[in-house]
């Protein structure tokens, strides 16, 4: 289809806005807050590894909670109201936030981040399962890798813009309370579109004792998954290499503060990352309509490959703004073509939210390993190296041993492309077929 022809629906640009909106926590809470919060320690090598270990546990919530709630998402005007539920979780978490730069209390720090990804992730289970609802199956790479766009130009670029302004003006303190509170109001705000446009077209009528019903339909996605090899490969792909995308994404900052790579120099960055990522997410959506959804995300788990290798020598900030550019090339693409791959393996539209329930499992249940892993490479890592050279300065041992973290992750793309394989030797047989 060419780039003329191809005009978005009202439903599809309402669809694509949500993106806008929930990106500016991904840019704020989820890199700027580790700064802060890193600065509140000492011993940035114990910090990284509390950071992982919080993010992996607000990620096992979502886990547990995404296949009920994407069933239950599947009845009758409930998608809606459950987005709506995990959006009000996230915005109230992020206000909370604008606080606490004036009284830092790094617990509480703590369970306002955990509570702004469970209201992040959670209301994307629902998201992700209005896009079979809002497109066809031939328009969802597309639509898919626009909404990411959207996401990169617009909810990450411009809050991130702002914080910096208010970062050159005024205190640092402030500029963060300031930014921790736009994020809440821009994320509010800018899902009104997706909440009054979109609607729930294809569901299950509710009913009485739909909840028990709904744990009885789990037991039989779980066997229509297991049946379905093609699916299964590919979300046992995505479980690996999805979470070592988050990984690089949650962690960059407490990777970059461990170094001790300036603050601003990190966000200056982390501003190149947005602006680039958004014309690289279009262009894996224009370049899979030529060869291939298959193919775009096989380029992007090989570039986070070389990601992984090329982190463990980052030593110099310019190191530093290599690694991002790098990133930027494929973050949002192997996100956007990952969504809109499994959408259209989904059999049956009525019931999209109960398998993109499992869609979040594989990828939250994911996202527990690899921040974990991370941590626990840098502290094992710094354990070994303070043994063999007990005066190490911290500064010293924090630059040693955080790279270990980065190298870590290299693991967990070699299991993802080998699950990728599979799901594409599956893929062809089932089309031979």
């Amino acid at each position: 289809m060419s780039e003329g022809k191809f005009k978005f629906t009202r439903e599809e640009k309402s669809w694509m806005m949500y993106d806008w909106a929930n990106s500016a926590h991904s840019i704020v809470v989820v890199t700027i807050l580790p700064i802060f919060f890193m600065s509140l320690f000492e011993d940035n090598t114990s910090a990284v590894a509390t950071w992982g270990s919080v993010t992996s546990a607000s990620k096992f919530i979502v886990a547990l909670l995404a296949p009920l709630m994407g069933t239950l998402g599947d009845f009758k005007d409930m998608k809606k109201r459950l987005l709506a539920l995990f959006l009000t979780i996230g915005v109230m978490a992020c206000l909370g936030l604008s606080g606490m730069p004036f009284s830092p209390k790094w617990q509480l720090i703590l369970g306002l981040y955990a509570l702004s990804n469970i209201g992040f992730a959670g209301a994307n289970i629902f998201y992700d399962g209005f896009l079979p609802e809002v497109t066809t199956h031939e328009r969802m790479d597309r639509v898919s890798a626009w909404g990411f766009g959207l996401g990169y130009i617009g909810g990450s670029t411009i809050p991130f813009i702002i914080f910096l302004v208010l970062f050159m003006t005024i205190s640092a303190n402030m500029a963060m309370a300031i930014s921790f509170a736009l994020t809440g109001v821009w994320w509010g705000v800018f899902s009104l579109p997706l909440l009054k446009n979109v609607k729930q077209i294809h569901y299950v009528e509710r009913k009485k004792g739909m909840v028990l019903d709904s744990l009885r339909q789990l037991s039989t996605t779980v066997k229509d998954i297991y049946h379905n090899k093609t699916m299964l490969f590919f979300l046992l792909a995505y479980f690996f290499y999805i979470d070592g995308v988050n990984t690089i994404i949650y962690m960059s900052t407490a990777y970059g503060s461990a170094l001790h790579i300036d603050g601003t120099q990190m966000m200056l960055a982390l501003l190149m990352v947005q602006i680039l990522a958004f014309p690289f997410a279009l262009l894996y959506g224009h370049l899979a309509g030529k060869f291939g959804t298959s193919r775009m995300i096989w380029v992007g788990i090989l570039i986070y490959t070389g990601i992984c290798v090329f982190g463990f020598f980052v030593r110099e900030t310019w190191h530093f703004w290599v690694l991002a550019a790098l990133v930027a090339t494929s973050q949002g693409g192997v996100q956007a073509l990952s969504r809109s791959l499994f959408g259209k393996m989904i059999p049956n539209r009525e019931r999209s939210n109960e398998f993109f329930g499992f869609f979040e499992i594989f990828g939250k249940f994911s996202a527990i390993m690899g921040p974990w892993l991370f941590g626990f490479s840098t502290l094992k890592a710094a354990e070994f190296i303070r043994s063999r050279q007990p005066e190490i300065s911290q500064m010293e041992l924090d630059r040693s041993a955080a790279p270990f973290g980065v190298f870590s992750v290299l693991i967990i793309f070699v299991f993802g492309a080998i699950f990728f394989a599979l799901y594409n030797k599956q893929s062809k047989r089932h089309v031979n077929n």
